[in-house]
């Protein structure tokens, strides 16, 4: 998985003043608006003895933990302990990682690493969210696949006429031409001609002709995202696919799909119910898939020219981890006080590192995991005595947990095995397909109206 990267956490509509648990890359985190409307996002355990923040309250604009009433403020930092007694001051220890947010097309986007706002990838421009021509719906599912999976699942062309040949994809076409990549440092693009299954249903009602081909614009952007663009003779859907690790083996696909067709709310239902329909063809395949993670060289799987999308991301994968911007969950959870934990850092460790030695993690597992240096760990162990004078656990040294500051670097090849080596409008047309869909009687899925 990819620290130092922009990962759309939440769908902009599911976040309110109640705190909300999400989790990405393995870890948890909690997110909540301020009064202003802006929205704070934390690490959601509590530094003192591992609650759920997220199953606490809002006081102003901090998180009470439920459990001792700590609170902590946007920025991570603990404002009040109401135990301690008039006048004793509160560990500077004492705060949780606040990581960057920022609110675009309709997500909720959380930093997770610790680069300098310069320094960051960008989020991708999504230019439907700003046209009045288009209309998006939201729909989520979770898929017990690796992220990688379900992302280059998405990317891959060729498999659309085995498993969506009802859908699109057309099993008596399912050569794949050769294409012509558009590439930078964080997205790669083609354009691809497809033969479209028979027409049926509803799509048959919009064909006048139907098209030998359709042209389909599929694209990935770091670190998860592929967009879909699929050019019908009557009009555009888009789909962009964030595909957020939970952990290494559970995904959970958020998928935001526009289009510039029946735009009217009576048409939203059918369209998510297509959209999960696509999603619940793709997921057995997917869940299927061995070995589960990616293999970190690419001679470990063998390749075709109608494979070149997802080439060209593992070729980038590759160097980004050797960079030291991978992050593997199988050391987040430590199985008690003297195992080890990875951190996905937030900016305020690399602006104070010296407080970052004393910081204190918690592990997903529920066990207090001290964090080891974002710096050096080679000098002698820090006490963690706090500022009333009690004797704390000792950070640094051979017990600690590792940062993901430094990230990880492939251990070598292992076939089948995680990078790090380990196994592993209106008009007549329009009024008759509204009647069709609402004969359907379909269910709304949520989102925002």
């Amino acid at each position: 998985m990819l620290k130092n990267f922009w990962y759309a956490v939440e769908f902009a509509h599911a976040v309110t003043r109640a705190p909300k648990k999400v989790t990405c890359l393995g870890q948890d985190f909690v997110l909540y608006r301020k009064r202003d409307g802006s929205v704070v996002c934390l690490s959601d355990l509590c530094v003192h003895r591992g609650a759920a923040l997220s199953a606490g309250t809002l006081v102003e604009d901090r998180i009470a933990c439920p459990y001792h009433g700590w609170e902590y403020g946007p920025d991570g930092a603990c404002t009040k302990i109401p135990a301690n007694p008039e006048g004793r001051g509160i560990p500077k220890k004492a705060r949780v990682d606040s990581y960057p947010v920022l609110e675009k097309y309709g997500m909720v986007w959380a930093f997770l690493g610790d680069l300098p706002e310069e320094e960051r990838p960008p989020i991708p421009h999504f230019p439907e969210h700003e046209d009045p021509a288009f209309r998006a719906v939201y729909v989520e599912m979770v898929i017990d696949a690796n992220y990688e999976r379900t992302f280059e699942n998405v990317v891959d062309a060729a498999h659309t006429p085995f498993v969506h040949g009802t859908r699109f994809g057309n099993p008596d076409k399912p050569q794949i031409p050769d294409y012509e990549i558009t590439q930078d440092e964080w997205s790669a693009a083609a354009d691809i001609l497809l033969s479209p299954p028979p027409a049926k249903g509803l799509w048959k009602r919009l064909y006048k002709e139907r098209p030998e081909e359709v042209m389909v614009t599929n694209g990935w952007y770091l670190p998860n995202i592929v967009k879909l663009h699929v050019r019908l003779p009557f009009g555009d859907m888009i789909l962009y696919d964030h595909n957020v690790p939970l952990d290494r083996h559970r995904t959970l696909v958020k998928i935001v799909g526009y289009r510039n067709f029946f735009t009217g709310k009576w048409a939203d239902p059918d369209a998510r119910k297509r959209i999960r329909s696509i999603l619940l063809q793709d997921k057995p395949v997917v869940e299927s898939q061995r070995p589960e993670l990616l293999p970190y060289d690419l001679p470990d799987e063998l390749h075709l020219r109608s494979d070149s999308l997802q080439v060209a991301y593992r070729r980038r994968r590759q160097q980004l981890m050797a960079e030291g911007w991978w992050v593997g969950d199988d050391e987040t959870a430590a199985g008690g006080p003297r195992g080890s934990a990875t951190v996905i850092p937030s900016p305020a460790r690399r602006e104070n590192p010296e407080l970052a030695r004393a910081w204190q993690h918690k592990a997903r597992g529920g066990d207090p995991v001290p964090v080891k240096r974002a710096i050096d760990d080679t000098g002698p162990a820090e006490s963690t005595v706090d500022d009333t004078g009690s004797a704390g656990k000792t950070t640094g040294g051979a017990d600690s947990a590792k940062s993901a500051t430094g990230g990880t670097e492939p251990a070598g090849k292992t076939t089948g095995a995680d990078p790090a080596g380990k196994t592993a409008g209106g008009g007549p047309a329009e009024s008759a397909a509204r009647d069709a869909v609402l004969a359907e009687k379909t269910t709304t899925e949520g989102g925002p109206e």
